[in-house]
């Protein structure tokens, strides 16, 4: 696997998921240090809001025992009060310091994730793709990215900040007594204690929620992205339905959520009344009341404990939102819970392409769930050779060519390029020596330059250039605005299916692989530009291995060979005149293109009667 742009096999640098602890730690691991100062700079608040209330007490103290000439105070309460100063402006350096070394640090963070996310995907099987609405992924992409932050930001900058304030003003109370750090501790425990136990719930109900909330994104995509059949059949009316009906579960759910976080947060408001607000400070009075501490003891007591209980208010209020988004994140995860279906083994090595000689020897191969399509399928392809696949729908021509492409893992059985086993060769390798046209072409929401290029990423201008021109797709391109620079739209809705068909041409001519593959290529082309492309192809096919799926069976006509597929079997072999001759399925399906209607059935009388 590739990951941040290194070959990866599965022993090396790959992010444990088990746990979304384990997945975060894998990335906080590459930061460590900075983590680390982060959590120091931070700490800073645990110290301001329990230690600074003992300087104020101290001068508190200080003003109310002094008894001398008013004008000479400063060399008595200068000591506490420098002290004081100089300590909030250590406070305000160390903020400074974590907030700008987060800066640095979770936006790094952040690509890192996102990138390693994207590369994973990017991995996955057609089987992967074809069973997740696109939009589901990339809102789960975005969601570990912003929530993952956003944990760990609440962690470094509130949580162990008060935590640490909780035990330093514990420490300091039960320096005046014992029971004043009873209290506060006890207040503290029952404080927590209710945050994470309803807290743990709102992680769960946040999970449904954000699993509700993915689905719906992946409708609206799915929508949205194919609304010309919105337009063409006049069903708005009915997507907003299909839409509205996941929309109001997801209202629910996120109400529902949201109505829970506000009970817990009620809760914990009642907890710190009762502790800090009466029990401290009723006790803090009575001890003063009976001597037992002075004035800036009580100024003290009261600045700490409404400082902690601020602290751990704010903790309350941003814990729900905390374990929402650990559930938001733990959805996320599920992502990278789908194992890889179709992997590099650890020793696999680049393709080595001399002739192109394909093989198969007694494949088996089913899709999940499916009967078996191919059952001990053996066959050679010679090199050189330009082979015909035809036969009715779905009887494996298309699966045939995947299956070389290695889109798909066969059960058993061996396939073959010029003597190496594609399961024992890396697939970027024998991906990069095919060059693939398909019927229907993906062009990126990119330029047509670029969507060009993408053939050969590092070809010149020139070259892609002349691409095109082989194409007959130069003429067009440059007939455009904007030439080359054309943006072709979202999935090339900017342009004609037939011009994207030629920009899928030259993207091949360019790439010009030691093996081809044609998947109806010429499918959207008038019979002026199939003339002409033919020809390309034919200068393309040349010294190639090249493979071609037709169903108008004429552009098969200088094949060397037809292979005639049905229902996983080939049934025919041979050229275009033996198998016409064989009086099979080939001369049927010949027949029906030839003759314009199906066996059997009658011809039309187009002469109208008078």
């Amino acid at each position: 696997m590739i990951i941040f742009g290194q070959k990866m096999h599965t022993s090396v640098d790959i992010a444990p998921t088990k746990t979304l602890f384990d997945f975060i730690l894998f990335f906080v691991k590459k930061q460590w240090v900075k983590f680390t100062f982060i959590t120091l700079f931070w700490l800073a608040y645990s110290v301001d809001q329990a230690v600074f209330p003992l300087l104020f007490g101290k001068i508190i103290d200080g003003f109310a025992s002094y008894a001398g000439d008013r004008s000479q105070a400063w060399a008595v309460l200068c000591g506490p009060i420098l002290a004081a100063i100089l300590f909030w402006v250590c406070i305000e350096v160390s903020f400074r310091a974590g907030g700008l070394l987060m800066a640095f640090t979770f936006p790094r963070l952040e690509k890192q994730i996102r990138m390693y996310l994207f590369s994973y995907l990017q991995n996955q099987s057609v089987n992967y793709f074809s069973a997740h609405f696109t939009g589901n992924i990339t809102t789960k992409i975005s969601d570990m990215v912003d929530n993952m932050s956003r944990v760990l930001n609440l962690t470094l900058t509130l949580f162990i900040p008060a935590i640490g304030g909780v035990l330093l003003a514990i420490f300091t109370f039960s320096q005046l007594s014992p029971f004043f750090g009873a209290l506060l501790a006890g207040w503290a425990l029952i404080h927590i204690g209710i945050s994470v136990f309803f807290g743990l719930q709102c992680s769960h109900y946040s999970y449904i929620h954000s699993e509700t909330r993915s689905r719906l994104n992946g409708r609206l995509v799915d929508s949205l992205s194919h609304y010309l059949a919105v337009k063409l059949f006049a069903n708005k009316s009915y997507e907003l339905k299909y839409v509205g009906a996941l929309q109001k579960k997801e209202r629910s759910q996120n109400q529902y959520q949201l109505l829970y976080t506000e009970k817990v947060r009620f809760l914990i408001s009642i907890c710190a009344f009762a502790g800090p607000g009466l029990a401290i400070n009723t006790y803090a009075y009575w001890s003063w009341v009976n001597h037992l501490i002075s004035v800036g003891d009580i100024v003290r007591i009261f600045n700490t404990s409404w400082n902690i209980v601020i602290m751990l208010w704010w903790t309350s209020i941003e814990l729900p939102n905390f374990f929402r988004e650990i559930g938001v994140c733990r959805q996320a995860l599920s992502l990278l819970q789908e194992p890889l279906t179709v992997t590099d083994l650890p020793a696999a090595k680049p393709l080595q392409v001399s002739e192109g000689k394909i093989e198969f020897k007694d494949v088996h191969f089913h899709h999940k769930g499916t009967t078996s399509l191919f059952t001990n399928k053996s066959v050679v392809i010679e090199p050189g050779q330009k082979v015909g696949l035809v036969g009715y729908s779905g009887s494996g021509k298309s699966t045939f060519v995947n299956l070389i492409l290695r889109l798909f893992d066969i059960q058993s059985g061996h396939i073959l390029i010029d003597g190496q086993d594609i399961s024992k060769v890396t697939q970027t390798s024998l991906r990069g020596e095919i060059s693939v046209i398909p019927q229907e072409p993906s062009l990126f929401h990119r330029t047509l330059m670029e969507n060009i290029r993408y053939g050969r990423v590092d070809a010149s201008d020139a070259e892609v250039i002349e691409a095109a021109k082989q194409a007959y797709a130069h003429d067009f391109i440059m007939a455009l605005s904007q030439g080359y620079e054309t943006l072709a739209g979202e999935r090339g809705v900017s342009i004609s299916g037939g011009q994207r068909q030629r920009i899928a041409i030259a993207r091949a001519i360019l790439k010009n692989s030691s093996l081809l593959i044609l998947d109806e290529a010429t499918s959207a082309l008038d019979a002026r530009v199939e003339a002409k492309i033919q020809e390309s192809f034919s200068h393309l096919m040349q010294g190639k291995t090249t493979l071609v799926i037709a169903h108008k069976l004429s552009t098969l006509l200088t094949m060397d060979r037809i292979l005639v597929f049905d229902k996983g079997k080939i049934v025919e072999d041979g050229t275009h005149k033996s198998l016409l001759a064989k009086e099979g399925i080939y001369k049927t399906l010949w027949d029906t293109q030839v003759d314009g209607f199906l066996p059997g059935t009658p011809k039309l009388d187009l002469v109208p009667n008078n």
